[in-house]
């Protein structure tokens, strides 16, 4: 179960001898009654998360054809999230867990993210395998971004992280200084890409051209990319969409035509993914990973992945003949955005490994199991 955010989610995977199969997955989206507000309004998200999570259950169980008796480990996000809204999925979850007479365990939302790169075509059967490690994972979502290394399944090394805004949130911001609808992230990128697919050269001309003040264009293109020459792993995104803001201001909304907002939000982007690429460059350089993956909502925009696999394909063909390639994993985009799925997967390999003695106290979870709205890697063990 799955209620981190403003999705109510559900799902249900079979694992057996490394291989993992989606018998069904279902997620209720509440992303329409939240546009008006132009965000996620966490009391809102509580109660609508309250009217499905039943429905949800039931639909998932009747997709899977299965029955309660058919399951053998319920799992929940424990956190990080909104608090009003994992309270409901943990209470939904220790509620079954009473009921059903089943273990439960709580899983970190970002880790399921990592996670969901396991997953593939719903139906197919994946292999554990596929992770070799160390594996270094770019985790960016609206609230976090995040570069962490794995040694090993559960083992997590965070190495940098935001120190301000998150990457996805700063592209919800930005979509808002520029009129358009929430959630605003995917419409910033695809207009993005569209001003990318339709212009040969990438240039301000209609800033230069119509701002009273010309905006001129630094090394980078026209917005900073903060924090590129520091001898760390963090990121800060708020300067940039302070300097987007500035940069919207001089233009008259009058002359803000498809093409400027267009152009704004490509070169907004683009400095995004710069920052992102040449960090997860700089961990592959330090940390030499077999496994590099993206996780997290942002993680289906397109113009990022495109750029962390020519980073990878760049980095194999420049190494040496008797190096071990780095496999580059992305999530299926049905799982980049929070699903339940990939708690069920993450649930499922954690249970395999803990000992006898530590999965008999998951059958009392139900009495102590508590949302933990700040729930980071460094507390999990």
């Amino acid at each position: 179960i799955e209620t981190s955010c403003d999705e109510t989610a559900a799902a249900i995977v079979d694992y057996t001898d490394g291989h993992v199969v989606i018998l069904a997955n279902t997620v209720s989206s509440q992303a329409s009654l939240h546009a008006k507000w132009g965000g996620v309004v966490p009391d809102l998200a509580s109660r609508e998360h309250i009217k499905n999570i039943v429905p949800v259950v039931q639909e998932t169980l009747e997709r899977a054809h299965l029955t309660p008796a058919d399951i053998d480990l319920l799992a929940v996000t424990e956190g990080p999230g909104l608090m009003p809204a994992l309270i409901i999925g943990v209470s939904a979850a220790k509620m079954l867990a009473l009921i059903w007479d089943k273990p439960l365990i709580g899983i970190q939302h970002l880790e399921g993210h990592i996670y969901a790169n396991l997953i593939g075509s719903p139906n197919d059967k994946f292999q554990i395998s596929n992770f070799k490690f160390p594996l270094l994972a770019l985790i960016v979502s609206g609230g976090h971004t995040e570069l962490v290394l794995m040694r090993d399944h559960f083992q997590y090394e965070v190495l940098g992280e935001t120190q301000d805004d998150a990457a996805g949130e700063a592209f919800d911001k930005v979509a808002k200084m520029l009129g358009l609808d929430y959630p605003g992230g995917p419409i910033v990128a695809k207009r993005a890409d569209s001003f990318r697919n339709n212009n040969n050269q990438f240039s301000i001309s209609n800033f230069q051209s119509i701002s009273n003040n010309p905006i001129q264009k630094n090394k980078h293109g026209l917005f900073p990319r903060p924090m590129l020459d520091t001898d760390n792993f963090n990121f800060s995104f708020s300067g940039l969409k302070t300097a987007v803001l500035y940069a919207v201001k001089k233009i008259p909304e009058k002359k803000r035509d498809e093409t400027l907002i267009n152009e704004v939000c490509h070169e907004f982007q683009e400095a995004v993914v710069d920052v992102l690429v040449f960090k997860t460059k700089k961990a592959i350089e330090q940390y030499a990973p077999k496994t590099v993956v993206i996780a997290g909502g942002v993680s289906a925009n397109v113009r990022l992945r495109e750029r962390l696999q020519a980073l990878v394909t760049t980095l194999n063909l420049e190494a040496k003949p008797l190096s071990e390639k780095i496999a580059f994993l992305t999530p299926e985009f049905a799982y980049s955005l929070d699903n339940a799925a990939m708690i069920a997967v993450a649930a499922a390999l954690r249970y395999e490994r803990i000992s006898e003695k530590d999965r008999a106290l998951l059958t009392e979870a139900y009495l102590h199991l508590e949302p933990d709205a700040n729930m980071s890697f460094q507390n999990l063990t």
